[in-house]
């Protein structure tokens, strides 16, 4: 079972963007929470605890303890917004988790032992990780922090595809119930093969132009 990790925060009435914008100035995030059988709810957050928060991988992919003025409920974050190029989280979303219900999260996957793997001990190879997370669905109980993959016996030319996977009890991949076709490659090890640019060599003559047309005979006077 997945970790969980309480963020607090405070119920909020003023809304609109200019509300928001008071709200970023004076250092919170606004934030909704939505979902369940109860209405939306606007919410602030400090800047500083999303900010820290949001540097851990489990902030996005687990679930949290979301508590508002003293009252705590299970969420998600559903969405989020950061500014273009400060450091800083403009808005958020929050979805309500119904822990009788499965969930669809994106995952993050772990890749183990590559530098034992015999294609990472082999010249020429390059072992290309295709996906670095991958939805699952799941209940809320059985959600997992991560997926891992040990590749300590990937080989040159190997392919670990998402079926593949060892997964944790009680968790599907939601691309498994898309058909055939939807089996993507995880983990690809090529190798890597230099071609050489077929130029011309140095000194090589270059194709000969067409010879002159022969100067036309002289036109002779008519003899009168």
């Amino acid at each position: 079972m997945t970790q969980t990790h309480e963020i607090k925060a405070q119920s909020r009435k003023d809304e609109g963007k200019g509300a928001s914008r008071r709200l970023r100035r004076a250092s919170f995030v606004p934030a909704v929470v939505y979902g369940g059988s109860q209405p939306p709810e606007s919410i602030q957050i400090e800047h500083n605890t999303i900010l820290l928060a949001a540097k851990n991988e489990w902030f996005f992919s687990s679930i949290l303890d979301l508590n508002v003025d003293g009252k705590v409920q299970k969420v998600l974050v559903r969405d989020w917004q950061k500014h273009p190029f400060k450091q800083l989280m403009m808005h958020m979303d929050f979805l309500r988790i119904n822990e009788k219900e499965a969930i669809r999260v994106s995952v993050p996957l772990h890749f183990l032992n590559k530098e034992k793997s015999p294609a990472a001990k082999t010249s020429g190879v390059v072992i290309s990780h295709n996906l670095i997370e991958v939805e699952i669905t799941c209940l809320p109980k059985d959600l997992p922090a991560s997926i891992e993959l040990d590749l300590g016996e990937l080989k040159p030319g190997d392919i670990i595809h998402l079926s593949q996977l060892k997964l944790p009890k009680g968790v599907e991949l939601v691309a498994a119930h898309g058909g055939e076709g939807h089996d993507t490659a995880v983990v690809t090890a090529n190798t890597v093969q230099e071609e050489a640019e077929a130029t011309p060599a140095e000194g090589e003559a270059a194709p000969a132009a067409a010879p002159a047309a022969a100067p036309a005979p002289a036109k002779k006077d008519d003899k009168k």
